[in-house]
């Protein structure tokens, strides 16, 4: 007869749990403790601390674009030819030697460059490194979010079983106020001994069905105290949360994260501009070879060379057409993913909509059942007093009672749950 009862429990779906090492135990824990604990404890937490360092360290390399750049470089050739000076200069007037070049020619050269505009080029790289990373945050706070749903399927579980076990306390006690009658009428002859040994027997199956309950809620409680990282004993009592109005309007991270990818697009639509512009840079070379610059000597020597110096390229008009519908294309998926989700999330709460209903009017039902099945109960209890019913009837008008309450308790604890499945959604 409690079969019925146990089939309904298939309902709460667990979630995987991961390990982790148990903490101090609480005595009391509210939903809303359960989700900021579960946060904390999952492990992916640990990587938005990296995540931020590493951005911290990107920016850092983009800012050293504006120190100075140095650079060293050197060579040794060998040429086929040099300048000849008699040649280029034809015969001179008085008897002279003219120099000329070694074709073994070196040079060891070191050069300092520095950025004096570069378009805006290192400052949309900064800003793409921000947003990156702010996207990435945002991935993490979405992945974390749905432990919502997890975390409900444990606490409600446990406050099913809270439910089950204090109304089998209920049944029990009324079965134990019938066994004192039978006793007392067995004292006197006037009732048989199976009809007690059935009450007992019957005892012993409500037993059962705790045991069964604490086992189940032994089980929830120790996969919540490793979500949460917190050591639950089977003394805790878990706070029954406000089915309060909730906001319509959906709010979920997921939404967020969409808007940071658009703006990611935004921002390389503008690092597209920067390659149109020019560079330029002051710099300072110094080397030592030979020749130096002058170039007449052919000696050993040290030399430098500073200036600004000043580039344009416009290789980026032949693909920037292209570059540009790119992005729009892709701010057009993330719309069309966007809207995809909007639409699945609507659909999904439609329906949870739906199972509000559903539960609400069954428990309207369920009020109404109990009523007359209570009303049956009561009238069995006379009639059994009276010898016009045996114990085995009046033990299935009562089992009618106890079952029609354990399906308004198991219909409330899914009413709750589905209204909390709406804040879920909705992201409220």
């Amino acid at each position: 007869m409690y079969k019925n009862a146990q089939k309904y429990l298939l309902v709460f779906v667990l979630g995987c749990v991961s390990t982790t090492s148990f903490k101090s135990q609480l005595q009391s824990l509210s939903l809303e403790e359960c989700y900021q604990l579960a946060k904390d404890n999952y492990p992916l937490i640990r990587k938005k601390g990296m995540i931020a360092k590493t951005a911290g360290y990107n920016i850092e390399n983009a800012n050293k674009k504006y120190l100075p750049q140095v650079s060293f470089s050197g060579q040794a050739t060998y040429q086929s030819q040099t300048i000849s000076f008699s040649d280029a200069l034809g015969a001179l007037p008085i008897n002279a030697a003219l120099p000329s070049l070694s074709k073994d020619q070196y040079k060891i050269q070191g050069e300092i460059d520095q950025v004096l505009y570069d378009g805006g080029t290192t400052h949309n790289q900064k800003e793409l490194i921000k947003a990156n990373t702010e996207l990435q945050q945002q991935n993490i706070e979405t992945s974390l979010y749905t432990l919502k749903q997890r975390v409900n399927n444990l606490f409600f579980s446990i406050l099913l079983m809270d439910a089950q076990l204090k109304q089998n306390d209920l049944n029990k006690s009324n079965l134990h106020t019938q066994i004192q009658k039978t006793e007392a009428a067995l004292k006197y002859g006037v009732a048989y001994r199976s009809n007690l040994d059935e009450l007992k027997a019957e005892i012993i199956n409500i037993d059962m069905m705790a045991t069964e309950y604490k086992a189940n809620r032994e089980a929830y409680l120790k996969m919540l105290s490793i979500f949460i990282g917190k050591e639950l004993s089977d003394s805790t009592k878990l706070e029954t949360p406000d089915s309060d109005y909730f906001q319509t309007e959906i709010r979920r991270p997921e939404l967020k994260a969409f808007d940071l990818q658009n703006s990611i697009y935004d921002l390389q639509k503008k690092q597209l501009k920067s390659d149109f512009l020019p560079r330029v840079s002051a710099f300072f070379q110094g080397a030592y070879g030979r020749p130096t610059l002058n170039i007449i000597e052919n000696k050993f020597g040290p030399w430098f060379i500073t200036g600004v110096r000043f580039s344009w390229s416009l290789d980026s008009l032949y693909t920037s057409s292209n570059k540009k519908e790119i992005l729009e294309l892709n701010k057009k998926t993330a719309d069309a993913d966007r809207d995809t989700f909007l639409l699945n999330t609507k659909l999904d709460l439609t329906q949870q909509d739906e199972q509000v209903k559903k539960y609400t009017q069954l428990i309207t039902q369920d009020e109404n059942i109990i009523v007359l099945r209570q009303s049956v109960k009561q009238s069995a209890e006379a009639q059994l007093d009276n010898g016009v019913i045996t114990i085995h009837e009046y033990i299935q008008k009562l089992n009618a009672e106890h079952l029609a309450r354990q399906t308004l308790v198991l219909h409330q604890i899914q009413l709750l749950q589905a209204r909390y499945n709406q804040k879920f959604i909705t992201g409220n």
